[in-house]
């Protein structure tokens, strides 16, 4: 059995992106940190989309340092540039839930 779920908790690194089509779909991208302490200490910093978000969602313009919970599957996506193809991983998210930037819970 096969399975790709990805559970995120960190802080937005920037302002999230929102992108409105001409086909009424929106998107949202964001940049989410994750600290990691073992085996090593590091922040890694994961893009995160999010397909048609609720309107509460982008209201909410959410500032750097809010923390942020994320549910969802991890895709590689491709394009060509300049030097060639190119590739990179991406959470996609089924849920995103923004948390008080000062909060501390989970």
């Amino acid at each position: 059995m096969d399975l790709n779920l990805v559970v995120l908790a960190g802080r937005l690194a920037a302002p999230p992106e929102i992108r409105q089509f001409e086909s009424g779909s929106r998107l949202a991208r964001y940049l989410v940190t994750v600290r990691s302490e073992e085996p090593n200490r590091r922040v890694d910093v994961v893009p995160v989309s999010l397909w048609d978000p609720d309107d509460a969602l982008i209201d909410a313009d959410p500032a750097p340092g809010t923390r942020v919970w994320v549910a969802g599957a991890v895709q590689r996506r491709f394009w060509s540039g300049d030097d060639g193809r190119r590739s990179r991983l991406e959470v996609v998210a089924e849920q995103v839930c923004l948390r008080d930037a000062d909060s501390e819970e989970g």
